[in-house]
């Protein structure tokens, strides 16, 4: 997305990962009146300097780990998503000059990044496919190699010059209408084990971030609390002017259309700004406009140590 609206933040890259956030941070980009779009990395158009106003390096079905989502095949992981942008900074290197190039990506750029819950929807989780995975680690084990990982990943960004950082943690992968369809729960359950797994590596998570701000100099990095955003919305749908939690917009199978993913054949609900999931995995355009405007001007509750719109004016 570009930002050239504001002198302090130009650039905004996004590696994210699709699954469960959707395009939340789409909408967060808009409320802080960004006039265009980050282009899609793979787009034939990302080149010269169009890369300048943002890169979108986003992957529907990719994680922090390399296995996850390998039953979509075509699936980018985290790991190529920084591999991709350090080539993306040795073409701005290019059009910019080094020097420039170094101050820009520091001073004027802020790095989103939303992963995590597929490496359990789309791998610790999967039925069956994942058991083998679930038999030589246990939660722990699993959320310690996630962390490992991700502090690779970030420390890999942080020597390409990023500074500024929004890391995304899990939402409540437990109470998504896939999740509360196969498991036939109740209109207000939600999967005690995804649920727990959600809330272990957001912690870690938490305690993450504190390290690398304490320890990588002239680093910012924020946490987006969207575990307890979204709690709040299925918690409390009446008073957000939602009619359900649990039954996704469009989809298909069960109670709760959790089933069938949204495609051209789904049944489709007949207004979307009623429904907190606008699919069996990702909330509606409806709850993502909500979630960024409480990270854009939120407090600490939901985003630390400072919002957004604090981090675009550092």
């Amino acid at each position: 997305m570009a930002l050239k609206c504001y002198n302090t933040l130009t650039l905004l890259f996004f590696l994210v990962n699709l699954c469960f956030y959707g395009n939340y941070y789409v909408a967060k980009g808009e409320e802080l009146g960004v006039p265009s779009y980050a282009v899609p990395y793979l787009a034939p158009n990302a080149t010269g300097k169009v890369i300048l106003n943002g890169v979108n390096y986003a992957s529907g079905g990719g994680g922090i780990l390399n296995g996850t989502g390998s039953l979509f095949v075509n699936r980018l992981g985290m790991d190529i998503q920084v591999d991709y942008f350090n080539i993306t900074r040795k073409q701005i290197d290019k059009l910019l000059g080094e020097a420039n190039a170094r101050e820009y990506i520091m001073n004027k750029s802020m790095f989103s990044i939303t992963v995590g819950s597929n490496d359990f929807l789309n791998n610790y989780l999967v039925p069956v496919a994942s058991i083998g995975t679930r038999v030589s680690q246990d939660p722990n084990a699993f959320v310690d190699n996630m962390i490992s990982h991700l502090r690779a990943q970030l420390m890999r960004l942080y020597q390409m010059d990023a500074r500024r950082f929004v890391v995304a943690n899990v939402g409540p992968i437990g109470c998504i209408p896939y999740q509360k369809t196969i498991n036939q729960l109740k209109e207000g359950q939600c999967v005690d084990l995804a649920e727990n797994l959600a809330i272990q590596y957001n912690s870690r998570l938490k305690d993450l971030l504190a390290e690398l701000n304490d320890n990588l100099h002239g680093s910012t990095f924020v946490l987006a609390n969207v575990y307890d955003l979204v709690r709040e919305l299925i918690t409390n749908y009446g008073k957000y002017g939602f009619r359900t939690a649990s039954v996704a917009c469009c989809g298909d199978g069960g109670q709760y259309a959790g089933i069938i993913p949204c495609g051209s054949t789904s049944s489709l609900c007949t207004d979307r700004y009623k429904h907190v999931f606008w699919d069996p995995y990702h909330p509606s355009e409806a709850a993502n406009i909500l979630l960024a405007k409480n990270l854009v001007d939120g407090d600490n509750r939901y985003v630390s140590p400072i919002n957004l719109r604090q981090l675009r004016d550092l």
